[in-house]
């Protein structure tokens, strides 16, 4: 038997490599091991290469000697005959994640649900407890019950929860436990989570299987909000605030989650999202009052960000266009910014800020069009406004698919969720490349998941904030071709600027140097320089995003999430992109080009390519 001193639970020593203590067989969050004593056992401890020939069999079992425990059994010991804590050989296998062992013993009889420890736990909660995905999922394959309860009224769900063992979480849930299973207290794994873990999951993963954040807890009354509060669990805070968790339900001391977030002490170590939520919910209770009502009004607050691009571009382009003096154009300019700024604290919503370039798109469009149709066209052809309206026909094409398409959004049933959970950690385990945690989906290769979106997409480039979407696999195309109409709108415009103003100000055009052609065309109709600025800044920015996608699709083979962050994926290993075909190639394929059968664009479908699906990739690219 393992000496007490060296209590799983007690000390950071690799169970694995020193098995639990008779004391304390199931872990105990107790005292420390000297420094001195962890050393000694180091010295002491006997490799499985060694020697097994004189060890019990609890000590071969706990240090892996499947042959030595063959003996032993085979000699007639008994497999389930318990110790003098009733902890049994199966407890010793599972707790140091001997699988093969695991399997040898039940096949010999061994009872899987076997009660025993100081915290009268099976086999199942010691491997859940040091997580040890191994052995839940054999264990389980076996007939293990996950709802047993310990002497502390915890189901393995609840010990998974506690020590963060996510993976063992989304296992258990997938194979059918109850994600609002609660334990002898009333908590229930999102509480013990958000009480105990301080990263980002397993908490996450509760809410995206959908755990109630309105459940309190049969002892203080407390939510899972209450929990993350009191240990000061920004993470959890943050994860249960933007779930929508319910600011009002009061414990059994009368405490709210809104009076303990809205205290000076709590605030200091809040984050800014959730201080936001915290403010509107002060504004949503002072709705009696006028101002509550305007400022808490959720459709306001949405219209303003959708109007308030439109307002400020027309503003300034009047205010330019106004007969002021300089002087005073300035100080209305600079008193109208004043007044944006000090409105949108009130008016503005965080959670709405991602419409806000998309509006800004929309407003300069407007714009456009309007100074076309009143000011450009007159000094224009019939023709050439004819084809800038269609250019601009294309243009909303390609942005509505854009904007409104699919992006290649990687979504399965609850079911087909379970079966991958339930596959992959029968396979081997969970890893972050492969499985996203927080859609739950197997993710393809190329796939990312996107924080703005909430979704994993497939073949994922980069989330555009002026169309409001992910461009992926399935509107990559047309975003570029939205980038392309864009430049010919805008140089278009810049076009037809040209001649009104040579209509409007042929006198000044003839002044000796660029910069007083400049200041003149600027004084003559302020306005058309305000819509010409805004149509050569938009003409340099998108030609250079239009470049940039160009090199990376033709030149790199890659998208831009492959090559800004090449590093974190195996397959870039070597420095360049295994899915490049050549540049001509890569153009092919990417705008699947066939040109009546004499071309041959890959025809991969990046949606359900995973990475062990050999031979279906470029060049014979093998996904391991």
């Amino acid at each position: 038997m393992i000496p007490t001193e060296y209590c799983s639970g007690c000390n950071p020593v690799n169970i694995s490599e020193h098995g639990p203590c008779s004391l304390h067989p199931y872990g105990n969050s107790g005292k420390q091991v000297p420094p001195q004593m962890f050393q000694e056992s180091k010295q002491n401890q006997v490799t499985a290469s060694e020697d097994a020939s004189d060890f019990d069999i609890v000590k071969a079992t706990q240090y892996g000697h499947l042959e030595r425990c063959k003996e032993l059994i085979e000699g007639g010991y008994d497999v389930n005959e318990p110790d003098s804590e009733t902890v049994t050989l199966l407890h010793w296998a599972a707790i140091n994640n001997r699988q093969d062992i695991i399997r040898y013993y039940v096949s010999k009889g061994a009872v899987v649900d076997a009660v025993g420890g100081e915290l009268l736990a099976t086999p199942l909660h010691w491997a859940t407890r040091q997580g040890h995905l191994g052995s839940v999922t054999l264990l389980i394959q076996y007939g293990a019950d996950p709802m047993i309860t310990d002497a502390e009224g915890c189901a393995c769900i609840h010990v998974a929860a506690q020590f963060g063992h996510t993976s063992i979480v989304a296992y258990l849930i997938a194979k059918g436990v109850p994600v609002n299973c609660q334990d002898s207290t009333g908590m229930t794994p999102l509480m013990w989570s958000s009480y105990k873990v301080a990263s980002l999951d397993p908490t996450r993963l509760l809410l995206t299987f959908g755990a109630s954040t309105t459940m309190q807890d049969s002892v203080k009354g407390n939510t899972a909000l209450h929990y993350a509060i009191e240990t000061r669990n920004t993470l959890a805070v943050s994860s249960l605030v933007s779930a929508g968790a319910n600011f009002d339900i009061t414990n059994i001391q009368g405490l709210s989650a809104y009076s303990l977030l809205s205290s000076p002490k709590t605030s200091s170590w809040l984050g800014k999202k959730v201080l936001d939520k915290v403010a509107e919910h002060s504004a949503l209770l002072q709705r009696n009052t006028i101002c509550g009502r305007i400022t808490g009004d959720k459709r306001l607050r949405y219209y303003t960000m959708i109007s308030v691009p439109f307002l400020i571009f027309y503003t300034v382009g009047m205010t330019l266009d106004s007969t002021l003096p300089y002087l005073g154009k300035a100080g209305l300019l600079f008193g109208a910014g004043l007044l944006v700024h000090t409105a949108s604290r009130h008016l503005l919503d965080e959670s709405l800020i991602n419409i806000l370039p998309m509006s800004l798109y929309f407003a300069t469009k407007f714009y456009f069009y309007l100074t076309w149709l009143i000011w450009l066209s007159p000094a224009m052809s019939t023709l050439t406004s004819l084809v800038f309206l269609s250019v601009s026909l294309i243009l909303w094409h390609f942005f509505i698919k854009s904007w409104r398409g699919d992006p290649g959004i990687v979504a399965t049933t609850q079911d087909q969720k379970f079966r991958t959970i339930i596959e992959l950690a029968e396979r081997g385990g969970f890893d972050t490349q492969y499985f996203c945690s927080s859609c739950l989906v197997r993710k393809p290769i190329r796939s990312k998941h996107c924080s703005v979106c909430n979704q994993c997409v497939a073949k994922f480039d980069h989330h555009c904030p002026w169309v409001n979407n992910c461009i992926g696999a399935r509107n990559h195309r047309h975003f570029i071709g939205y980038l392309i109409m864009l430049v010919v709108m805008c140089l278009f415009l810049l076009y037809g600027c040209s001649k009104f103003w040579t209509a409007a100000c042929p006198l000044r055009l003839t002044y000796p140097t660029f910069w007083h052609k400049l200041w003149a065309i600027a004084i003559c109709d302020s306005w058309v320089f305000w819509i010409a600025l805004n149509a050569l800044l938009h003409t340099l920015w998108v030609s250079m995003l239009l470049a940039c996608q160009a090199y990376q699709i033709s030149i790199l083979g890659m998208t831009t999430n492959e090559r800004m962050n090449a590093g974190r994926y195996g397959h870039f290993s070597s420095g360049k992109s295994p899915f490049s075909r050549g540049p001509l190639q890569n153009c092919v394929d990417f705008f699947n080009i066939r040109c009546l059968g004499l071309l041959r664009p890959d025809n991969t479908d990046w949606m359900a390519t995973y990475h062990n699906t050999p031979g279906i990739a470029p060049h014979g690219y093998q996904f391991v």
